[in-house]
């Protein structure tokens, strides 16, 4: 059978599917453009520039029991989580990552042809597994200021939608979206996923609402405050029914050793991540500061870990490889909705002075 013959075999809706934009690597990059990996500033992926709790290396350099799987019912994982969070153990997932958890709660509730209300530009792993699972994606666009109108979002609701997604703070705008709000879309009924990667940068959460709301669910990651996200460990709040499920779909061994291993260790050093956390947030604002200053950027405040900005002047690609060619990495999707802003990760003061500095010569050429 020739190569094509087998794509008669291929899923309709896969055979055209675009994927993901993944954030690129130092070291695919450094080949690239001529520069060394390690003098790369990396602000594209909203990762904690600090890394993690050294605790973690600690742990991960003596530890003797990478050889085995781990618990697939993720027991341990679950309690810590129960620790941190607040709420019972039973009302908790864990994932590689919160996409796996999103990825698999979609896979729960829809089928191909259920309709799914998203509110651009959001994350795009929202638009990803809707369309991988087959769903129609509905889309609800943000208004100027990147706030969800809640009365569009009802007015799109028909016999057809099966579940509304919400990033708060979104990702990529750093906005949030106010609890009366979250509430009146709850009170639809319908399932609602209220994606809180960037609680710790915020301090808002409806995570506790779960106990009380059967139709909520939470997806949380230890990629960005933490510093994992080269571990790819998530957990999710969830009805305790859900969960139940979740739990029944979700790959066995999902959440790997080492991911256990540095959850356990960074949970154990709170006070140091949230240090690091304060550090970002007054570096945000900082950042924020800077952005003004540039009459050709447009940039908003943020309640996450970066900063999205609209480009007044000339091309969002353009700037996108302009900073690149200069060894700083930001973030652009060739999207709708996304097409004249950019998202920059809030660095360290020194990433933020390069960056700057760049800018400052990109707008002088």
């Amino acid at each position: 059978m020739s190569e094509e013959g087998i794509e008669k075999f291929i899923r309709p809706n896969l055979a055209a599917f675009g994927g993901y934009s993944a954030a690129k690597s130092p070291e695919t990059l450094a080949k690239k453009i001529g520069i060394a990996a390690e003098k790369i500033i990396k602000l594209d992926a909203n990762e904690n520039p600090y890394g993690c709790s050294p605790r973690v290396n600690q742990a991960l350099a003596s530890y003797p029991y990478l050889s085995t799987y781990p618990d697939a019912g993720q027991t341990e994982l679950r309690e810590l989580l129960e620790g941190y969070t607040g709420i019972d153990a039973q009302n908790i997932v864990a994932g590689s990552g919160s996409d796996e958890l999103i990825d698999l709660t979609l896979r729960l509730f829809i089928r191909p042809g259920d309709e799914v209300i998203n509110c651009p530009p959001t994350f795009d792993m929202f638009r990803f597994s809707t369309q991988i699972g087959d769903g129609t994606l509905v889309e609800v666009p943000r208004d100027e200021g990147f706030a969800v109108s809640v009365r569009a979002l009802k007015a799109a609701i028909t016999k057809k939608t099966k579940i509304i997604l919400l990033a708060n703070p979104n990702n990529p705008t750093g906005t949030l979206t106010p609890r009366q709000d979250i509430l009146e879309i709850i009170n639809t009924g319908l399932p609602v996923v209220v994606d809180e990667a960037y609680y710790e940068f915020s301090g808002e959460t409806v995570a506790p609402l779960v106990k009380q709301y059967p139709n909520l669910m939470v997806p949380r990651t230890f990629s960005k405050w933490a510093g994992l996200a080269g571990l790819r460990v998530g957990y999710g709040i969830f009805p305790a029914k859900i969960a139940s499920y979740l739990m029944a779909i979700k790959p066995p061994y999902n959440v790997n050793m080492a991911a256990l291993v540095a959850v356990r260790e960074s949970l154990a050093d709170v006070d140091y991540l949230m240090s690091t956390v304060k550090k970002i947030i007054a570096e945000r604002e900082r950042l924020f500061g800077e952005l003004k200053k540039f009459s050709w950027l447009k940039p908003f405040p943020s309640q996450a870990n970066f900063i999205f900005a609209s480009v007044l002047k000339g091309e969002t690609k353009e700037l996108q490889q302009k900073l690149q060619s200069k060894g700083i990495l930001i973030r652009y999707f060739d999207l709708p909705y996304w097409r004249d802003g950019v998202r920059i990760s809030v660095g360290k003061p020194e990433q933020t002075d390069a960056l700057v500095k760049a800018l400052q010569e990109i707008g002088e050429g």
